[in-house]
């Protein structure tokens, strides 16, 4: 089977992952501990079960979880996994020496104790209600295990050849070459642990114009395009012998603003740029109308939605009176000035996707009808997205916005974004935003294990948000995935459309 990417990776450590993209290639080779399936319902990988309260796999305090691992996981080297890399994989991610790109959860565990090789305990600092669904699961960073015995006897994990060349490996797929820009391949693995794959062989093409993938895929060259931009529906729809399958994800498009940068630090800044953008006009021109506006982050169909939230209508006046407020005036050339400057400001994307390079033209053009000028720079995702130490444009705060996508786990949970501890270098909050309201909801929400309690959490969450704008959601994604009429087996689940490559068929 072959499958169409856009953008080349920076790294198949499945440790060092730190995009979309990264994750699918990864998770042909490697498995977590607990998976979803395609309704976001969590299911045993590694793990022989999902650990709950019921069966006693987490403890009455919420402060040990315990984990039974499958007896015939082995790796392509015919080692068993066991505990041991459990264990190690966690000390790995918390390893500073490492560039990780999120730490999020794994930071809450005091130690893991192996009193067997199939057994692994984790002993928690403080209760924290997503950590079934985040440590080695389907999380807004989805970690697989890494090969301890391989790995192991290094200081850190950076630049290994491991990196480039994962020869060991548990997963349904084993890894054969990477060509750098052009193509990754990789053969079934016979012994893997849930059953032999059908496919005999995948195929990873690195093809970064959309354009070309097309005529790829309507020539039967490629059997799928990877998370294809929605700007291409209307020519991809009426593909003969190709469907789309689309995948109701917690995740979003949305505009990040970098509240630490001197212009929007000003509330009065943000929300004037939340009234400058036109939601429901980015919907219509990008998407075709297939998407839903967004108010905040959790989508409309999830348990922790906030039906009450509403976020600022479009209205350029009331955008303009904002920024008087803020002691903006006019300039001759219709942009607001301050003490001699210029409000402008860096908007950066990812030139991989046609909808993101439209969308970023589209904010600009609204923006300047409310006085403020941007100027757009666009990078390949891997530079966008890379951990601190790969030069990672977000993760450096190299911005003031950017126009970007998120896809978050299959628990509401997004401390990870909008909390203090998870600034960068090492956490995903992009957007520097630290507010004292949103760190006491957020404390709610991770340490009571009760649907209700974090749900009246999650609401306060919602409306801090609308309120405060560290960053503006467009829409809830629903991702179109298209695939040749000849692939059976795809079922992709909220976060990871590979998740059950073992299963397809061409």
């Amino acid at each position: 089977m072959r499958v169409a990417i856009a953008t080349d990776f920076k790294t198949l450590n499945p440790l060092l992952n730190s995009n979309t993209a990264d994750g699918f290639v990864d998770r042909l080779m490697f498995e977590p501990l607990i998976s979803a399936d395609s309704k976001g319902d969590p299911v045993p990988m590694l793990a022989a079960q999902v650990p709950t309260l019921e069966n006693h796999g987490i403890s009455r305090d919420g402060l040990i979880i315990t984990y039974y691992l499958r007896r015939n996981a082995k790796w392509t080297d015919g080692v068993p996994v066991t505990s041991a890399d459990v264990k190690w994989n966690w000390q790995a991610i918390m390893n500073s020496n490492n560039d990780v790109i999120s730490r999020h959860g794994y930071d809450y565990v005091a130690r893991i104790d192996t009193p067997n090789s199939y057994t692994a305990v984790v002993h928690l600092k403080k209760p924290f209600a997503p950590f079934v669904d985040t440590f080695f699961a389907e999380s807004d960073q989805p970690y697989m295990i890494a090969p301890a015995h391989v790995l192991s006897r290094y200081p850190n994990i950076n630049q290994l050849q491991f990196n480039s060349k994962p020869t060991v490996s548990d997963g349904p797929f084993k890894f054969v070459e990477w060509a750098r820009g052009d193509h990754v391949s990789f053969v079934r693995n016979d012994r893997f642990f849930l059953g032999r794959p059908a496919l005999g062989r995948v195929e990873i093409k690195i093809v970064p114009d959309e354009d070309t993938a097309i005529n790829l895929l309507r020539t039967h060259s490629i059997d799928y395009m990877f998370q294809a931009s929605i700007q291409n529906y209307e020519v991809l729809r009426n593909l003969s012998d190709v469907r789309i399958v689309w995948v109701d994800a917690n995740g979003y498009t949305y505009v990040q603003l970098n509240v630490s940068r001197p212009y929007l630090q000003d509330p009065r800044v943000r929300s004037a740029i939340a009234y400058a953008v036109d939601k429901s006009e980015l919907i219509r021109s990008l998407t075709f109308g297939t998407q839903t506006e967004a108010t905040a982050d959790i989508p409309n169909w999830m348990w922790a939605f906030n039906r009450s939230v509403r976020s600022a209508p479009h209205d350029p006046l009331q955008a303009r009176r904002l920024l008087r407020e803020a002691g903006w005036s006019s300039g001759p050339d219709g942009i607001m000035q301050k003490n001699g400057q210029r409000l402008v400001i860096a908007i950066v994307t990812n030139n991989s996707s046609v909808t993101r390079r439209k969308e970023a033209l589209e904010v600009q053009a609204m923006l300047r009808e409310v006085g403020i000028e941007a100027e757009i720079k666009s990078y390949p995702a891997d530079v966008l997205f890379a951990p601190a130490g790969m030069g990672g444009i977000l993760q450096l705060g190299r911005f003031d916005m950017s126009v970007s996508g998120w896809f978050a786990g299959i628990d509401p949970d997004d401390s990870t974004q909008f909390t203090c501890e998870n600034f960068p270098p090492g956490g995903y909050n992009y957007s520097r935003y630290c507010n004292p309201e949103m760190q006491t909801a957020q404390a709610v929400a991770l340490t009571h294990y009760d649907r209700a309690s974090r749900k009246g959490a999650y609401g306060r969450i919602q409306e801090l948000l609308v309120r405060d704008n560290p960053a503006l959601f467009i829409y809830w994604l629903r991702q179109m995935e298209p695939i040749s009429v000849d692939f059976h087996g795809f079922d992709p689940n909220p976060v990871e459309e590979s998740w059950n490559a073992w299963q397809w068929s061409i």
